[in-house]
C-alpha cells in the first residue's frame, strides 16, 4: 500500500445540491422491489444455476412476495433463452408477477429479448448501455453524442417490436449503466432522449434504473445523485426511479436506504446481497430494515431459515453466519453481560401491557422470522450465569433463584474450559443432572416418605438409601423440610439451615411436574443448594433436601 495514496486515487466528486432535502426525509412505505438474482445474481456464480435451480430460486421468489422478476439475459445463449421461454410457457408465473429481462442495446440482442417473452401476459424489457465518460473512452473510444444515439436506437427497437406484439403488456426500463460514475446532466440528457422516443405517460412510466455499477462514494453522494435526477428529469411524474446498488465499499444496503429517501421508487437487488464482485443491495437486510421501523415491507419473511436454505442450495454460496436478519449468529449472544440483558428483555416483554417490542440486543422478536427463542443464547467459555439460566429455562422450564444461577454457572464455566467448545443445551442438562439431581453414587438416596402430624408439629418418616444402606429415619419439624433436615441430623447426615426455597410448577396440566430449589448453610458456614423435581410439590422438596445434603 502507498503511504500517500493521493498520488494514485482521487477523491469523488460531491454533488452540488446545498438544499437538498432527503437528510429530512424518513422510509414510510414499500418500494416497488426488482429481484436480479436469476439474472445478476446468476452471472455472478462460479456455477451458474441450471434450469431445476433457477427453477426452484423462481417460485421462492414468489413465496416471498416479489412482483418484479428479472429472469436473465435471453440473448446470452440458447440455455437462458429456453429457460425463460419455458417459464412463460409453464403456467407457474402467477397474473400479478411480471418478468424482466435484460438486453443490450444491440437490434439482435433486443430482438431475441422479445421472442423469449412470447406469450407473456405483462413483460418488462430492460434496455441499457454505458453512458460514463471512463467507459466512453477506455471501452467505447466514443463522444457522448454518439453514446446517446446508442440508447436511442435501443428505444426505437423497443418501441417497434413492442407493436408488433400487443397481446402483451409491454413495459420499458431503461439504465444509464455507469450512472454512478457519470456526469449527471449527460445521465438526464440520455434518459431524456429515450422517453422523446417512448412517450411515457404517468398512466404507463417509464423505469430508470439508476445504477451504481461501481459503489465509488459515500452513500450520501448516491443520495445526492437521486435527488438531482429526479429535480432535473422532464416529466418526473411519467417515471419510475429505480435503485441498483452494488456493495464494493460495503454501504450497498445503506445507499439504496439513502436512495429511497432521496425519492426512488424502486429497489433492484438479490436475496442475501448475490451479485458480482461484492454483491448487490441485499433485498432481505433492506426489507427487514423497513420491518423494524414499523413499515411493512410487503415481503413475506417469516420462515428466514428456508429462505437461507433455498439460496444457499441453488447458489452454492454459504450465508455468512454474521449476515443480517438470516445469519445462523445473528439472534445468538455468547457474553454474559449480553445474555443477562436479553433475559432480562423477555421477561419484560412478557410483563409489558403494550406490544410494542424491547428487547436489548435484539431489533427484532426473532420468532416474526420464523427463529426459536432456543438459539437465542448459547453457551460457551465468555458466557455468564443469566445465558445458562436462559438455556436451561428454555429447555427445560427450570427457572433457577439467581444465587442458584451463579452457583451452577461455574460448574458450566469448568465445562467449557474443559472442552474448549460451544455447549449445548444437553451438554449443560448433563452437567446440570450431575450436579444437583439424584445419582446412583449419593450418598442419600429418597426411597419413599410418608408425613404425619398436625401444623407447626409435623413427624417425618423416610425410607432412605444411606452410603448403600437401607434405613429408615424419621425427624420432627415444624414444616415437611424441617422435619427431613432433623431426620437427616438424627443419621450421619450434616446440619443444615434453611437459607431460601422457592418452588415452581414446570409446565400446565395434568401432567405437569414441579420443582423446588433449596439454599441452606451448613455448620462450618458452607452455602450448599438442593434441586428437586416431581410430580408431587412435597415430593419435589424432600428431594430438594436430600440433595442439598449429598453436595454438602
Amino acid at each position: 500500500m502507498l503511504r500517500d495514496p493521493s498520488t494514485k486515487y482521487r477523491p469523488f466528486p460531491t454533488i452540488d445540491l446545498p438544499d437538498r432535502q432527503w437528510p429530512s426525509k424518513t422510509i414510510s412505505h414499500a418500494p416497488r422491489w426488482l429481484s436480479t438474482d436469476l439474472r445478476d445474481g446468476n452471472q455472478a456464480l462460479i456455477d451458474p444455476m441450471n434450469a431445476e435451480k433457477k427453477t426452484r430460486f423462481f417460485d421462492l421468489l414468489v413465496k416471498v412476495g416479489l412482483k418484479e422478476i428479472e429472469v436473465g439475459f435471453p440473448s446470452a445463449g440458447a440455455t437462458e433463452f429456453d429457460f425463460i421461454s419455458g417459464l412463460v410457457r409453464s403456467g407457474r408465473v402467477p397474473d400479478d408477477v411480471t418478468l424482466q429481462v435484460l438486453t443490450q442495446s444491440r437490434r439482435d440482442l433486443i430482438e431475441t429479448s422479445f421472442r423469449s417473452l412470447e406469450g407473456a401476459k405483462t413483460a418488462i424489457i430492460h434496455l441499457y448501455n454505458a453512458v460514463s465518460p471512463a467507459w466512453r473512452r477506455i471501452v467505447f473510444g466514443m463522444s457522448r453524442d454518439e453514446v446517446r444515439q446508442i440508447a436511442v436506437d435501443g428505444a426505437r427497437i423497443l418501441r417497434d417490436e413492442a407493436a408488433k406484439r400487443p397481446n402483451t403488456d409491454w413495459q420499458f426500463e431503461y439504465s444509464p449503466e455507469t450512472f454512478s460514475t457519470a456526469e449527471l446532466d449527460f445521465s438526464v440528457e440520455v434518459c431524456a432522449a429515450v422517453m422523446d422516443v417512448l412517450q411515457p405517460t404517468p398512466e404507463r412510466p417509464i423505469i430508470f434504473n439508476l445504477p451504481a455499477t461501481v459503489e465509488c462514494a459515500t452513500p450520501n453522494v448516491y443520495a445526492d445523485q437521486i435527488e438531482w435526477f429526479a429535480r432535473n428529469i422532464p416529466n418526473r411524474d411519467a417515471v419510475v426511479i429505480s435503485l441498483h446498488t452494488h456493495n464494493d465499499r460495503g454501504t450497498g444496503v445503506a445507499a439504496a436506504e439513502l436512495g429511497m429517501m432521496a425519492g426512488a421508487d424502486r429497489v433492484e437487488g438479490c436475496l442475501l446481497g448475490n451479485g458480482e464482485r461484492t454483491g448487490n443491495c441485499d433485498l432481505v437486510t433492506v426489507a427487514l430494515n423497513m420491518y423494524t421501523q414499523g413499515v411493512d415491507p410487503r415481503l413475506d419473511l417469516s420462515d428466514i431459515d428456508a429462505v437461507v436454505k433455498t439460496v444457499d442450495y441453488c447458489t452454492n454460496l454459504p450465508v455468512h453466519p454474521r449476515t443480517p436478519y438470516a445469519g445462523d449468529l445473528v439472534f445468538t449472544a455468547f457474553s454474559g453481560s449480553h445474555q443477562d440483558a436479553i433475559k432480562k428483555g423477555f421477561a419484560a416483554q412478557a410483563a409489558r401491557n403494550d406490544d410494542f417490542w424491547e428487547v436489548p440486543y435484539l431489533p427484532i422478536d426473532p420468532a416474526d422470522l420464523g427463529r426459536s427463542y432456543e438459539a437465542v443464547i448459547r453457551v460457551n467459555s465468555q458466557s455468564g450465569k443469566g445465558g445458562v439460566a436462559w438455556v436451561i429455562e428454555q429447555d427445560k422450564g427450570l427457572r433457577l433463584p439467581k444465587r442458584l444461577q451463579a452457583d451452577f454457572s461455574r460448574h458450566v464455566q469448568a465445562l467449557a474450559d474443559e472442552t474448549s467448545r460451544e455447549l449445548n443445551a444437553a451438554d449443560i442438562w448433563r452437567r446440570f443432572e450431575a450436579t444437583y439431581l439424584p445419582g446412583a453414587a449419593d450418598r442419600f438416596i429418597l426411597r419413599d416418605y410418608e408425613e404425619t402430624g398436625a401444623s407447626g408439629d409435623r413427624l417425618f418418616v423416610g425410607h432412605v438409601a444411606v452410603d448403600g444402606e437401607e434405613k429408615s429415619i424419621s425427624g420432627r419439624g415444624n414444616g415437611l423440610i424441617s422435619g427431613v433436615i432433623a431426620a437427616l441430623a438424627e443419621t450421619t447426615g450434616p446440619n443444615l439451615d434453611v437459607v431460601d426455597y422457592a418452588e415452581h410448577a414446570i409446565g400446565h396440566g395434568a401432567g405437569a411436574q414441579a420443582a423446588a430449589y433449596l439454599e441452606c448453610r451448613t455448620a462450618d458456614g458452607q452455602i450448599v443448594w438442593g434441586v428437586g423435581i416431581d410430580t408431587d410439590i412435597a415430593t419435589a422438596s424432600v428431594r430438594a433436601v436430600l440433595s442439598a445434603a449429598n453436595r454438602a
